[in-house]
């Protein structure tokens, strides 16, 4: 997903729970520790991505995860899978990733000013991140068949202390949860407004979100692919041939986003109106936290991956 779109819903609680929960997941790709892979025989961070972000799914197949993922030209899928299980098999690349992740988490958050958030929207995330419907959405299926990775339940604190993770790893866990259960709707309101894997990036790039360029090579699609999209889309009156949205695009767009903010809603629906804002309020303050200190871009695509248009 990577991008939340700008539009007047921008403050509607849903759409700040996507925004927040995106930054606290992603210290896990983009932190030098993961790069702990290699060591261990992975032939670069794509090559381990496509491994640990499938793994809950099992051993699974270069074209399931196209499928499930999306937005990724199915070559590129297939230059990770399946070898990358003849390096580790899934539960060993989830054990692995764990390890990682914790030292990374640990380490961005090991001066955060204010532990209460921590251990605050971790406990609320137990309550309910693990518990939303499944239906339609793979990848939030598998994720939430994990256990907690600091050792908490719903209901009960982290039992882990020290260099565990404890609440850290499971404040990671819970917005890993949230953030792949809005990617899953996302996917299918992307679907259903009829914009495929290539189309759906051709339409945030000329809603002002990174660049062709950028866009091919982080998803592996060619340039002969992309033009074929934009003359789609030019077909069918939703991009003009210098690369602008019409009013038809941006509608289309607009209902994309609605239908993703609808379908992402039973995540406020399990907490209360005041559970729900002091949790955005919490988490908030540690995805700034997380931006200012430059563990994460805050903003996508993340400067390091982008490219001259």
């Amino acid at each position: 997903m990577g991008e939340i779109p700008r539009t007047e819903d921008r403050r509607s609680p849903i759409r700040r729970l996507g925004r927040t929960v995106e930054p606290i997941h992603t210290v896990a790709y983009y932190s030098p520790e993961i790069y702990g892979f290699n060591d261990d025989g992975f032939k670069g961070w794509w090559h381990a991505y496509f491994a640990y972000r499938s793994a809950p799914m099992g051993t699974v197949s270069a074209p399931a995860v196209t499928a499930v993922f999306y937005n990724f030209a199915p070559r590129m899928v297939e230059r990770a899978m399946p070898t990358c299980w003849d390096i580790m098999a899934p539960d060993a690349v989830r054990a692995r990733q764990l390890e990682l992740t914790t030292a990374a988490m640990l380490r961005a958050l090991g001066d955060y000013p204010h532990p209460d958030d921590i251990s605050g929207a971790a406990a609320a995330l137990r309550s309910f991140a693990d518990q939303l419907p499944i239906g339609a959405r793979p990848l939030y299926a598998a994720w939430a068949s994990e256990p907690w990775p600091g050792g908490g339940t719903a209901g009960h604190a982290s039992t882990a202390s020290g260099d565990g993770g404890g609440d850290v790893m499971d404040l990671w866990h819970g917005c890993t949860l949230l953030r792949e259960f809005r990617f899953d709707g996302h996917n299918i309101a992307l679907a259903a407004g009829d914009l495929d894997p290539v189309e759906c990036h051709v339409m945030m790039t000329t809603g002002g979100h990174g660049n062709g360029a950028t866009i091919q090579k982080i998803r592996g699609w060619n340039a002969q692919e992309w033009e074929a999209a934009c003359q789609r889309l030019i077909d069918r009156g939703w991009i003009t041939p210098d690369g602008e949205q019409t009013p038809e695009g941006n509608a289309a767009r607009r209902a994309v986003e609605r239908d993703t903010d609808r379908l992402s809603s039973a995540a406020a629906d399990a907490l209360t109106v005041d559970e729900f804002e002091t949790l955005l309020t919490r988490l908030e303050r540690i995805t700034a936290y997380l931006v200012e200190t430059g563990i994460v871009a805050g903003v996508w695509p993340p400067p390091h991956v982008t490219v001259a248009a």
